[in-house]
């Protein structure tokens, strides 16, 4: 018998291949059974980088920090240019850099997320979307202590805490879908394309140039309503609009467009990364 004939009859008998991509309702219960490790992974990174550095998790809101303060000088005392009149620009740049260090770090550390534990992937058996999640579940828990030092910039700053400061909850729930979904296309990107993590840095660049981090996408194009709607369309700046809107007097409210853009971009994107991700189950640690 030929190798064929063999596995025809491993087939027949009920017998899978060795890494054989299981259907993609199995491989959710797979993935819900073994979610405790992808939580125990999260906070193993955390713990690991606690000793890898001095300050630890320090830098988790030291980094955001720093660029508000580089780009609050650059753009709110040497520049001097209102870019959105009536609004408080401290806790405006504060909103915008805070959330979107959520979105760059869940993308380049998603990206990473395969690639980086290439031994753990040829060794043991389990579900490979635990890597991804992994990732995000480390940074839902570090940005926990960001939306706290964030608050209290805004409160040093003159913003009062007001009820609509709990809607940053659910702005960040949905917010969490759209970067695991983003997570997951970026890593198995890598995988077939180690290349892609050189273009990762480029393209988290044009996105916080685009998302109106340190001005206002609504009063710079303003007179270029066709680029604004355009512009509009990156979910990224509805989810940091949100935000600023719960919690930045004098900012922009997101219209029923934006509402659409952002809760759209969070459930599509999600779906279609666990799809596209689970398709090449088979081939991560081959490749």
């Amino acid at each position: 018998m030929t190798q064929n004939d063999y596995s025809a009859l491993a087939r027949e008998a009920g017998l899978e291949r060795v890494g054989a991509r299981p259907p993609i309702w199995a491989y959710l219960k797979d993935l819900w059974a073994t979610r405790h490790f992808a939580i125990l992974l999260a906070r193993f990174r955390i713990e690991a980088s606690l000793g890898e550095n001095r300050l630890g998790l320090g830098w988790i809101v030291l980094r955001p920090i720093l660029l508000a303060v580089i780009f609050g000088t650059i753009f709110g005392l040497i520049l001097s240019r209102d870019t959105r009149p009536g609004v408080n620009f401290i806790p405006f740049l504060v909103v915008g850099i805070f959330i979107f260090e959520f979105f760059s770090k869940s993308f380049s550390a998603g990206a990473k997320s395969i690639t980086s534990n290439s031994s753990l992937v040829r060794s043991m058996s389990f579900p490979r979307m635990l890597l991804p999640i992994a990732k995000i579940i480390q940074q839902v828990f570090e940005l926990i202590p960001m939306l706290i030092v964030m608050g209290a910039i805004l409160l040093i700053f003159g913003e009062p805490v007001t009820w609509a400061w709990l809607l940053v909850i659910p702005v960040m729930v949905l917010m969490t879908l759209f970067n695991t979904g983003v997570a997951l296309i970026a890593a198995r990107l890598t995988v077939h394309v180690r290349d892609v993590t050189q273009i990762i840095p480029l393209v988290t660049r044009v996105l916080f140039y685009s998302s109106g981090i340190f001005y206002s996408l609504e009063a710079v194009l303003e007179d270029r309503p066709g680029i604004l709607a355009v512009a509009q369309l990156n979910p990224v700046h509805g989810y940091i609009t949100l935000v600023r809107q719960f919690t930045v007097s004098g900012s922009d409210p997101l219209g029923t467009p934006g509402w659409i853009v952002v809760t759209a971009g969070a459930v599509v994107t999600f779906l279609v990364g666990v799809v596209f991700f689970w398709r090449a189950e088979e081939r991560y640690g081959r490749d």
